[in-house]
């Protein structure tokens, strides 16, 4: 009997995946294991198997396959429609991007991200600066050409690499509703805050310790250690496909929380990622619906989850147990205070809530700036120390603290930015209605048991892949469009009433 083309289809994209795998595994290592000087070498592995699976994606057969199994998708499954979908949204993005700019940026972004790591050692941006800009370079190639073949803007169409469905418009929206509130509710939480100070907590917090920590909580949070791995590198990160997922952090001795925050907010990716439809692992349906949804799963869970007074009451005895810690600065109300204190630091990745999308806004309007034209990359570096200064006040002292602190550009990531403010925002619309469908939610983190927490995730997010979008997937889960009215909200209650009530205690 002969194979049908929608199952000819299943066929090819299955060793698409596989092909995928592999360079998910060599990104990994390249963060994690692998030489400096082997970035040239790693560069060409990684191009070699880029332009493999585009040429998968772009074959001629691909586009017959497509187009036979498009006209007669009448016997189809809803699941299968939606994946038909998804591959010719894969396809249609190939077809627009030659092979040759795919391999010269795979190269680039290789010599780059190794530039990048020893440009943050040295605390300069000069020696990065050359990488930058052939990145940069071939970027604005790559999104003149996907915006023409997609009948976008050029900057909406690498938003929509990353975050399908969402476009600038989106954004601004959201973005316009944060600086309406942002800004006045920083200053009434900083004087809040100013008027309850908190006690130093003081003790040794070696890395070994710090991650046998972070290892049990992990797994306690569902993470399988028998299909995936914690290591350390340069910037945290998860990597890898369903059945081998790979979480980065970077530990500080000095620090207990800022290691195990980065570890748990990649734990937030790796289980939506292992939560994934299994039925359709291996096919375009079966995966994540974009950046901004995946970073509302890593960003409810470090910052709505591990930043709450129940998760302190869970987390209190184990760090007793593994750093010996004792004394009133070790209470719930201080270890709280300190996780929901606000900083105006420079640092994105450490920054509290309340500040953590400022961060972002400032990322967004920069990168627009770098592919317009209008700002060139040697002025990067000052362009991004004024708007810090600008919107929170602080200035980096050098460039590590400064527009070196992220990878995302150094690897061609321009457009993946504002997910993150994104997933802030649908984290906080989520977490509304997930706290109004499971009753003793508190109780439950409190004793360490996130079961039912990870269900209702599974059910309302994780397993629907690819298969709604974004925006459908928002509304079948809250009952609502996508709004930052309950992130706000979220915000408000956690910082000001709960400060206050806190200072009156």
């Amino acid at each position: 009997m002969a194979v049908s083309p929608y199952k000819q289809l299943e066929q090819e994209f299955r060793r698409l995946h596989a092909f995928r795998g592999a360079l998910a595994l060599l990104r990994w290592d390249a963060a994690v294991m692998m030489p400096r000087g082997s970035a040239d070498v790693r560069g060409e592995q990684i191009a070699a198997l880029e332009t493999e699976c585009h040429a998968v994606l772009t074959s001629p057969r691909i586009a017959r396959l497509l187009d036979r199994a498009e006209a007669n998708s009448q016997g189809l499954e809803d699941w299968q429609i939606a994946n038909l979908r998804e591959m010719r949204r894969q396809h249609d993005h190939a077809i627009a991007t030659p092979v040759a700019l795919i391999s010269r940026l795979a190269k680039a972004t290789a010599r780059a991200e190794a530039q990048w790591v020893e440009a943050r050692r040295e605390g300069r941006f000069e020696p990065f600066a050359p990488y930058l800009e052939e990145v940069v370079k071939l970027v604005r190639d790559k999104a003149a050409l996907l915006g023409q073949a997609l009948k976008l803007e050029p900057y909406d169409a690498l938003v929509d690499e990353f975050s399908p469905g969402i476009t600038t418009a989106d954004i601004d929206t959201t973005f316009r509703a944060l600086s309406r509130r942002l800004p006045s509710l920083i200053r009434e939480v900083t004087a809040l805050q100013e008027s309850r100070p908190v006690l130093p907590l003081k003790g040794k917090f070696p890395a070994e310790k710090q991650r046998a920590l972070a290892v049990e909580i992990m797994e306690r949070m569902g993470f399988p250690f028998d299909r995936g791995r914690l290591d350390e590198s340069e910037h945290p990160f998860t990597e890898g496909v369903s059945g081998d997922i790979r979480v980065t952090t970077r530990f500080d001795p000095s620090d207990v929380f800022s290691g195990l925050l980065g570890a748990l907010h990649e734990t937030g990716h790796a289980l939506y990622d292992l939560g994934l439809p299994q039925d359709w692992r291996d096919q375009p349906v079966g995966r994540d619906r974009g950046m901004a949804l995946e970073e509302s799963q890593s960003l409810l869970i470090e910052m709505f989850v591990c930043r709450s007074r129940a998760f302190v009451r869970y987390l209190l005895p184990l760090l007793e147990k593994h750093f010996g810690v004792s004394g009133p600065e070790w209470d719930v109300e201080n270890v709280y205070r300190h996780l929901t204190r606000l900083r105006r630091g420079v640092i994105r990745v450490d920054a509290d809530e309340v500040t953590y999308p400022v961060h972002i806004m400032l990322r967004y309007e920069l990168e627009k700036k770098l592919l317009s034209g209008a700002l060139a990359v040697r002025d990067l570096p000052e362009a991004w120390n004024a708007g810090m200064e600008q919107r929170l006040g602080v200035r980096p002292a050098n460039d590590t603290e400064g527009c070196l602190q992220d990878i995302h550009w150094a690897v061609g990531s321009f457009g993946y930015f504002p997910s993150y403010a994104l997933g802030a925002v649908i984290a906080g619309q989520l977490y509304e209605s997930l706290r109004t469908q499971v009753s003793g939610l508190d109780e439950q983190i409190a004793r360490g048991e996130f079961g039912a927490l990870l269900e209702w995730l599974r059910r309302r997010v994780h397993g629907l892949g690819a298969k709604v979008s974004a925006q459908e997937l928002i509304q079948l889960a809250t009952g609502r469009p996508l709004s930052a009215a309950p992130f706000i909200r979220y915000l408000e209650n956690k910082y000001l009433e709960s400060v206050a009530r806190s200072a009156a205690a």
